[in-house]
């Protein structure tokens, strides 16, 4: 017998679990939905409601609407303009933040959908900028993958990887990986930090017929060294994203001297 809330007596049948109320979802997250709905509905560059606004027409709390606008701007949806406001992102342009994301976590926080084309899929030999990059000796087996990357069927990113084939083993015999960053966790080596490097180019006639472009196109070389928790280089990836629709989005500040 077990007593109820209100004092009366219950039966619980044996083997039979207690129903578990289902978790409340998270303050912020039902009013990030909320402004979501708002940034669709408005144009790009538009002004969003300031934090008191947002209090008050939703009925939160300051800190519910600064994780849900943080969420927002980490998503790429929204831009914020120290001493003028918060504004809607253009819809063409997938903006990176300071956050460790994958491409593909990139275009499904645009709700657009990632997909890709495999180019090359091979064992290679580390040259010199590879294994000073990644810890390993000279001729040490990598792992390379040249992939040209896609957002709802229309060319992005032309993307060459290299991993430690130690890290990544029977990689290259499983086929085309749905997710890199998959295959690193399962290996105890989940990315957590990296140092990228972001400079201006054009795209030659080759790149320029892959990301459907014309030649002499501007485009963003970027370059990334990828860590585990423990510090180890894990990945190096020279990604070249179209300029028109990629941009890095951070927030500086002026560190103030006495």
């Amino acid at each position: 017998m077990s007593t109820t809330t209100d004092g009366s007596r219950g039966t619980v049948r044996p083997g039979v679990a207690a129903a578990v109320p289902p978790a409340r979802e998270p303050k912020h997250e039902i009013l990030r939905r909320s402004l979501l709905d708002l940034v669709e509905a408005s144009a790009p560059h538009d002004m969003l409601p300031s934090e008191r606004e947002l209090m008050q027409r939703y009925d939160v709390s300051r800190v519910t609407v600064r994780r849900a606008v943080e969420r927002l701007s980490q998503e790429g949806r929204i831009y914020r303009v120290q001493g003028s406001g918060t504004f809607v992102a253009d819809r063409d342009t997938i903006s990176k933040s300071l956050r460790l994301t994958s491409f593909s976590e990139d275009i499904r926080a645009r709700r657009m959908t990632p997909a890709g084309r495999m180019i090359l899929m091979e064992r290679v030999p580390a040259d010199v900028v590879n294994a000073r990059d990644l810890f390993v000796e000279p001729g040490a087996p990598l792992v390379h993958l040249e992939r040209l990357r896609t957002a709802d069927g229309e060319p992005m990113c032309l993307e060459n990887v290299w991993l430690p084939e130690s890290l990544v083993p029977g990689l290259l015999d499983h086929g085309e990986p749905t997710s890199l960053y998959h295959w690193l966790e399962r290996a105890g080596a989940a990315p957590e930090s990296a140092e990228q490097t972001v400079r201006a180019t054009v795209v030659d006639a080759a790149q320029a017929a892959l990301l459907k472009v014309p030649p002499q196109f501007p485009a963003l070389h970027v370059e990334r060294v990828t860590r585990d928790a423990r510090g180890r280089a894990v990945e190096r990836a020279v990604s070249l994203y179209r300029a028109d629709r990629y941009d890095f989005r951070f927030t500086i500040t002026r560190e103030r001297h006495t």
